[in-house]
């Protein structure tokens, strides 16, 4: 029988696990949907042609992709839970507006060009259905720019939730489709190096799809968006436990979408013509060659994986960049609309009437370019991350910041030997 002091710890313990799981529960969102967002279209199509170049022979470079990902992610999380703000709000009162839009600005920029990408992975995704792009590009639009003005960040986190579960299985499923090769054949080496312009091109593409700037507006804001919701609702939870919740979702996160990025590699591996950016342009193309090798229901499973990995990428790439900005120019709440509306609308009119193989041409290099526009943000996450008067408690270690630094200079570097070579 147990004494009454035994039965209060059990209590305590039990209560104490309920409370970890519940808060993990209420936190969870921002870290994960940043990294399904980071598998977005062109990061889809990035890891397709780089299996269809070199077969598995980059799984190692997307493996090891992890921990600069996990890394640059954790400060911007880290950022926003010590300041309970975004990172151009945090950047614009610590360093003063122009910073803030230096650092900002170059990111909306690529984002425009960013969101064509989307939109059009989105509609050849439909026009694989059967819905031409005149149809699909307004609709895509009007639900897109409804869904981030019209909701709250949770509210709108739960579907896109949903549709992150949509990729992932779309992902796997084309990969059991298109079948797995022996490491022993000459395309299924998951290590391989080349002394060649294509593979540091290739590296630095990958690179850029892995990292990209809106990413780490994104998961500060974000951040910092559901902790003030859960307050408005009376839920506060300490400062450490949150910043332990935020690391574990960055974490398996960086795993997964890494993951899928190799997915990607693996399922186009050997197929002739995915290293040309016209197979990826036209529903007519995908089925010619993805048919005969991963039989008649292949180009609807990438479809659907490239709607869902388009869509979900064009909200958190808007909330980012129009976020990055707008608290970067310390603009009202009321007034974000603007910007989601007029960051979209040139994509949507460039996605009807540009042909799409000129678009989709852009994707590898828009990835390279990625890399470079991280540059100003790298520095500047990374001197918020060691002032102690805007981090607190929180603030990176000796070790930390030697770290981070060594893992931007390596991420900038690939993009420079690229150009070089």
């Amino acid at each position: 029988m147990c004494k009454d002091g035994d039965s209060m710890d059990i209590d305590h313990n039990q209560l104490k696990r309920r409370l970890l799981s519940r808060d993990t529960l209420l936190m969870f969102g921002p870290a994960w949907l940043v990294m399904m967002a980071d598998m977005d279209a062109s990061s889809y199509i990035g890891a397709a042609e780089t299996g269809a170049v070199f077969g598995y022979g980059l799984i190692w470079l997307m493996l090891i992709l992890i921990i600069p990902l996990y890394i640059i992610q954790e400060l911007a999380g880290r950022i926003s839970i010590s300041t309970n703000d975004g990172l151009g709000n945090v950047i614009r009162k610590n360093y003063g507006k122009r910073i803030a839009a230096i650092a900002s600005f170059p990111m909306a920029i690529t984002d425009m060009v960013t969101y064509a990408i989307e939109y059009l992975g989105v509609a050849i995704g439909l026009e694989i259905m059967g819905i031409p792009i005149i149809l699909s590009i307004p609709v895509i639009y009007v639900i897109h720019i409804l869904i981030v003005t019209k909701r709250k960040y949770s509210q709108a986190e739960k579907s896109l939730i949903l549709i992150s579960m949509i990729l992932i299985i779309a992902l796997l499923i084309s990969l059991f489709m298109r079948g797995f090769i022996s490491v022993s054949s000459p395309i299924g080496n998951p290590v391989l190096i080349e002394n060649t312009p294509t593979f540091y091109f290739l590296l630095a593409a990958n690179t850029g799809a892995v990292i990209m700037p809106f990413m780490i507006f994104f998961q500060a804001s974000a951040t910092g968006r559901k902790s003030a919701e859960l307050s408005e609702n009376g839920i506060n939870i300490p400062k450490k436990r949150k910043l332990n919740i935020m690391r574990k979702e960055t974490f398996v996160g960086a795993i997964v979408t890494e993951l899928m990025m190799v997915i990607a590699e693996m399922a186009f591996t050997g197929i002739k013509g995915a290293s040309h950016s016209s197979f990826f342009a036209t529903p007519e193309e995908l089925s010619k060659v993805l048919t005969p090798i991963a039989g008649s229901a292949s180009p609807y499973i990438f479809g659907i994986g490239l709607i869902a990995a388009g869509f979900i990428a064009l909200i958190i790439i808007s909330m980012g960049s129009a976020w990055g900005v707008a608290e970067s120019l310390n603009l009202k709440k009321n007034s974000y609309w603007v910007l989601y509306v007029l960051e979209s609308l040139p994509a949507v009119v460039a996605v009807i009437l540009i042909n799409p193989v000129m678009l989709v041409r852009l994707v590898l290099y828009l990835l390279v370019f990625f890399v470079l526009a991280l540059i100003f943000p790298l520095i500047i996450l990374w001197f918020i991350g060691k002032n102690e008067k805007i981090m607190g408690d929180l603030v990176l270690s000796g070790k930390e910041s030697k770290l981070f630094i060594a893992i931007s200079c390596f991420i900038v570097s690939t993009a420079v030997i690229s150009v070089i070579v």
